[in-house]
Formats: structure tokens, sequence, C-alpha cells
């Protein structure tokens, strides 16, 4: 069972995503909060029990803390609990800010419940990097309009730094592209058990936990 956290400052907002996770297989709400500074506080209660949220839901703009400030303390402290920004927005601006600060997804609040469950489910279980279909067109445009390498020669030489073979530089780049596990797995034909070795080597090599901050270093670096 998938346990969700809802962080919303508009109750009609919170009651709408708690009604579509109660109806969602597989799932269910662990509690809500209604900014990120309450977010964080239940967050505490929760280190006291050791039952924290497996993800969660998190609104950008709201009072007293807003989402994407939560979401980059929030982890340091918890880097095993993952984000997904559920938001009205869909600028260039607040999508880097919400993957930099951490998040693993960034969805309209529009989305219907299915695709809201689909995107819980692949970034929990598949490791995938959740998106809107027009917030992910917007955020490759931006990739290559802003982050082409100006060396044709960086790319090799920045991942030479890491000692990554090229399947791990394979499985790198389809992690960038957000793919999950299994899709990765299908366009390089292994198992997606493989992808997950591989991508455990990716971490130790970059000195990370965490697939947000492995597509950060590829990103941030112009390696794809």
């Amino acid at each position: 069972m998938i346990k969700v956290a809802v962080v919303d400052d508009k109750a009609i907002n919170r009651q709408s995503v708690r009604e579509r996770i109660s109806m969602a297989s597989g799932m269910q709400l662990h509690f809500l909060a209604d900014n990120g500074s309450s977010f964080l506080e239940k967050m505490k209660t929760c280190a006291a029990s050791g039952d924290f949220p497996d993800v969660v839901l998190m609104d950008i703009d709201m009072p007293v803390m807003n989402g994407i400030a939560a979401v980059n303390i929030a982890k340091e402290l918890y880097p095993k609990v993952d984000f997904l920004m559920l938001t009205v927005f869909d600028d260039d601006e607040k999508i880097f800010e919400a993957i930099k600060s951490g998040a693993s997804g960034y969805l309209l609040k529009e989305e219907s419940m299915e695709k809201l469950a689909e995107a819980i489910l692949q970034v929990k279980e598949f490791g995938a990097v959740a998106m809107s279909p027009i917030v992910a067109r917007k955020a490759m445009m931006m990739l290559s309009r802003n982050e082409q390498p100006q060396n044709p020669d960086l790319a090799k030489n920045a991942r030479d730094e890491y000692n990554l073979t090229d399947r791990e530089i394979d499985i790198l780049k389809g992690m960038v592209e957000g793919l999950d596990y299994r899709q990765i797995g299908e366009r390089l034909f292994v198992s997606p058990h493989t992808v997950r070795t591989h991508i455990g080597n990716i971490y130790k090599k970059l000195h990370v936990c965490s697939k947000v901050d492995a597509v950060k270093i590829a990103i941030k670096r112009q390696w794809f």
C-alpha cells in the first residue's frame, strides 16, 4: 500500500485529491497539510513513529511556506520520500525550481484520477520522473534551448571523471528523459532488475542517493 500525503492551502483542493486517492487501488491517504510549514511539522511527528508517507503531493503557491521551499528542506531530512508537485502552474521557472528542489515530478491539478494514480505508482515503484505531457514538452524544449554543450567534447570529458560505463551512460540518459526502469530496460533489451543494478552503480559513482540528484548532475554538466 502506497501512503500518500497531500499539501495544499485550499480545503476544496485537499478534499478533491483526498477523494481521488481513496478511489485508487493500492493507495491510502497518510495525512493532509495546508502549507509547507505545517507539512514539516507533521513530518516531525512521522519521524517520531517512523511512519512516513511514501509520496507527497505538494502544491507550489501557499502562504507561510511555499511548496518548493518545503521540498528543499524535506529532501535533506527525508531523502527516501518522493515529492510530486501538483499545481495549476506550468511556467518555465517553476518547473525548473521544482526539479532543482528535489521533486520527482510536476503534474497539473487538472490531471484525471487515473493519470494521478499512475504517476504516483511510476515514481514509487519504477523510479520515473513524472510530468504532465504539456510540462514534459516544455521541459524538453527548455533543455534543448538552454542546456546544449558549448564544447562537443564536454560530455565525454565530464562523464569520464566519474568512470561511467557506456551502459551506465545509456541508462542515465533514459533517467534524464523521465523513463522508468521498465521502459529503460525495453529500450536497452535488458531486465528491470539489471537496470536497477546499474542505477545503483551510477549513484555510487556520482556520490548521490536519488534519481533526482543524478539527473541534476547530468543536466548541470550538460552531458546529453
